[in-house]
């Protein structure tokens, strides 16, 4: 009975310490010069902007596109083998996969690799980051600066026409918001009330 009663508290404890994708990209003179996404296989992820940030931002993606992204990094065997293309290529910035599951953890660095798969779920996590851009401008127009509300809402409508946004349920309180607030410009608060219905009732 008190070795259940130990191992039920273990399975507790360690419940939450699943698979875990880890990606960054450091680059000098972009912006932002370096950001870092983590991804949990049930979808919750966190975007940063320092490693030592200490209030992430928050987002979640779909089953679908998480199983996506994890279906990638099986493929590419959790980063166990080299990705760096042996071609000489201009500096595109030091970007990282890394795979943690428990105790197992593996690592890749490269700065451009021509393994479409690698690039497959590179472009994942760049849109990840974009996708946090995004809502922190949104976030920051609708808070400093009501006059920029609009061009931030084009910017990601834009973004959005363009398949660069991932996660798009974590756009919908603030839309809302403003939508329903009566201190935005017209224009702003329609546009507002037009993405939102766009990502609850997407076109086939």
């Amino acid at each position: 009975m008190k070795w259940t009663l130990i191992l039920l508290f273990a399975n507790v404890l360690f419940a939450g310490d699943g698979p875990r994708l880890f990606y960054s990209r450091s680059f000098p003179g972009s912006v932002p010069p370096y950001f870092q996404v983590t991804l949990e296989q049930n979808g919750d992820a966190e975007y940063r902007e320092a490693p030592d940030e200490d209030n992430p931002l928050k987002f979640r993606l779909t089953e679908a596109e998480a199983n996506e992204v994890f279906g990638l990094a099986e493929k590419l065997d959790y980063f166990k083998h080299p990705l760096e293309s042996p071609l000489k290529v201009a500096f595109m910035g030091a970007k990282t996969f890394r795979y943690e599951n428990g105790d197992r953890k593996s690592e890749v660095k490269f700065n451009f690799s021509e393994d479409p798969q690698a690039r497959e779920l590179m472009d994942w996590f760049e849109r990840m980051g974009e996708s946090a851009e995004h809502r922190i401008e949104l976030e920051r127009t609708a808070k400093y600066d009501r006059l920029g509300v609009l061009k931030a809402l084009l910017l990601l409508e834009s973004a959005m026409d363009r398949k660069r946004l991932v996660g798009m349920d974590q756009y919908l309180p603030m839309l809302e918001r403003i939508a329903k607030n009566e201190s935005y410009m017209h224009t702003a608060r329609a546009r507002a009330a037009e993405i939102a219905e766009a990502i609850r009732n997407p076109k086939p």
